[in-house]
């Protein structure tokens, strides 16, 4: 049996079913589009409020202008006229915190979109080969993700608006001019109608605008990463005349958003021209004596025919502020697929949501290793990288995994580590299986060095204490002592790095690496991803004896390639295409 997790706002494909016995995994992923806030009802009702109150102080103007056209005093419309100005206060103040509470309402809406985009986000798996070029995600999230707000505040109002306030103006007009009403009637269904017509052209064009923007973001932060590679093989104009050619393409899809943007403006106002216009002549003629039909009794008075001819404006305006806020949905609506895309079904990490029931403070101090029957790809129409894979580490054995590339090393590591949800098979850590609901607390018992460790930019013991609460300055001196690197410290106070390690050499970034493990005192596994494939051999042979002398009392799991690591560890297991174990 299944739950379906409907939303009115949703469209079919965006509705998603999920089985009540799904994992976290599965609920983690549940519809990011929530029902419409309630925030945003009361300001639409607000706004809408405030735009009805125009009937009565059209009422009392109309029929003041009449008394005054009567002969009478203008002292005799004095009430009147306060009650008219007590009315424009009220609708001011209904309007003014209809709008504040409809953006204070799109902010919180757009703050919490972006938290879950973020979160799908960190929670997706490492191995997930579908996951968003980083280019796009931070263009969608920091920039695109802005027009959410012009569509939550102004447009989701002001589609109540238009919805109600025609339809109490014409319920005000018709029992005094059924004809007045009727042109009303007549001429405001065709703007809603090409409205739509021309809705559906800007939302496709908004999306394409927007997919636009996020691929040249893509592009361009890729570009940048390998500006150096780019440069050593001559591709600076190729990749120059890509990027103009994208901006070109980019420009031309805005362009298009605002083409759509005032056709738009231009039926409304066309139409709604038109009907204040045939209003005001039927009117006028009324009045004249020229016309004598049109009313329920008599002929038109003056009080009338200007209470009309106040309320025809009014009955156009929500459709005109539906018209001035129309791309404000197209793009809004595009940002809303763009966050929804980021947040959609994927590999996750175990554990990502870090509930879990700390099964990891329950390990020993050097836990074994066991993968039971193990399986994973990458993609279900994908081959498997890894099938029906068998696998025992002792506790504080030290063991090398050796095989050709692909052969699926660095991705045992990854779904050890719980970074990857497997397809079969069975790991357990110190006997215990891993699973969603304890994998975050066995991995804050394991450390992983990888091929590739990213240096941020600044300080050394910055860099090694990663602004972990349990990890003092004496524990980041002798972590960097131990992996002799206070050397470096001595050289330089601050001992400030660039971006990506700038300024540190490969051992070093590589020992630097074996210091933030070294300063996790609670770490009882160390997983090695070819740690010594891009060194030469005497630097190669410094850090292998820095991880044999860290890995000392800890279980470690190697990926390499290195046969003088492999034949300093306890065992050396061999991986075939088959991914199993056929020699140790």
């Amino acid at each position: 049996m299944t739950t379906a997790f409907f939303d009115p706002d949703l469209s079919p494909e965006e509705t998603q079913t999920v089985a009540p016995d799904a994992g976290p995994a599965a609920k983690r992923n549940r519809p990011v589009r929530p029902r419409k806030p309630a925030g945003l009802l009361l300001a639409a009702a607000l706004q809408t409020a405030a735009a009805l109150v125009w009937i009565p102080q059209a009422a009392l103007l109309a029929f003041s202008v009449g008394v005054i056209n009567d002969g009478d005093s203008t002292m005799d419309v004095a009430f009147t006229a306060l009650a008219i100005l007590a009315l424009g206060i009220v609708r001011a103040a209904l309007d003014a915190a209809g709008g504040r509470t409809a953006f204070r309402t799109a902010r919180c809406e757009l703050t919490s979109r972006r938290n879950r985009a973020v979160a799908a986000l960190a929670a997706r798996s490492p191995l997930d080969i579908g996951k968003p070029a980083s280019g796009l995600a931070a263009s969608v999230v920091g920039e695109q993700a802005e027009a959410i707000v012009p569509y939550l505040a102004r447009f989701q109002p002001v589609r109540m608006k238009a919805s109600a306030v025609p339809l109490v103006i014409l319920a005000c007009v018709f029992p005094v001019s059924w004809i007045a009403g009727l042109i009303l009637l007549i001429s405001a269904p065709l703007i809603p109608i090409f409205m739509a017509l021309i809705g559906w052209r800007a939302k496709a064009a908004s999306e394409k605008q927007l997919a636009e923007t996020g691929g040249l973001n893509a592009f361009l932060l890729d570009r940048l990463r390998g500006l150096t590679t780019i440069r050593a093989l001559g591709a600076v104009d190729v990749t120059a005349t890509r990027l103009r050619a994208d901006a070109d393409s980019l420009r031309q899809r805005t362009m298009a958003v605002l083409k759509i943007a005032f056709l738009s403006s231009a039926v409304l106002e066309l139409f709604a021209a038109l009907g204040v216009a045939a209003t005001a002549v039927y009117i006028g003629f009324s009045l004249l004596g020229s016309i004598d039909i049109g009313t329920w009794h008599g002929r038109l008075t003056l009080t009338q025919g200007l209470f009309i001819l106040l309320l025809a404006p009014t009955f156009f305006e929500p459709l005109r502020e539906l018209s001035a806020v129309w791309h404000d949905r197209a793009n809004g609506e595009a940002a809303l697929a763009a966050l929804n895309a980021l947040s959609s079904q994927g590999p996750t990490i175990l554990g990502g949501d870090e509930r879990d029931i700390g099964d990891g403070q329950m390990l020993p101090a050097a836990p074994s290793v066991e993968i039971d029957r193990l399986a994973f790809r990458y993609a279900p129409d994908l081959p498997a990288v890894i099938d029906n894979l068998c696998l025992d580490v002792a506790a504080g054995e030290h063991v090398a995994l050796w095989g050709a590339s692909g052969s699926g090393k660095t991705t045992i590591l990854s779904l050890i580590a719980g970074l990857a949800p497997r397809e079969a098979g069975v790991i357990r850590i110190g006997g215990i299986p891993l699973a969603d609901n304890n994998a975050a607390s066995l991995r804050r018992r394991m450390a992983w060095i990888g091929q590739r460790p990213h240096i941020f930019s600044g300080s050394l013991k910055r860099n090694v204490g990663l602004g972990r609460a349990d990890i003092d300055d004496r524990a980041i001196d002798d972590a960097l002592r131990s992996v002799r690197l206070d050397g470096v410290i001595a050289a330089n106070e601050i001992a400030a790095v660039g971006e990506n390690g700038l300024g540190l050499s490969g051992g070093e970034a590589l020992r630097l690496a074996l210091a933030r493990v070294a300063a996790n005192r609670e770490a009882s596994i160390i997983l090695a991803d070819e740690p010594t494939g891009h060194l030469d051999a005497a630097t190669a042979a410094e850090v292998t004896e820095a991880l044999l002398a860290l890995a000392k009392g800890r279980t470690l799991i190697v990926a390499t390639h290195d046969p003088m690591l492999a034949s300093r560890l306890d065992r050396v297991i061999r991986l075939e295409a088959d991914r199993k174990e056929i020699a140790a």
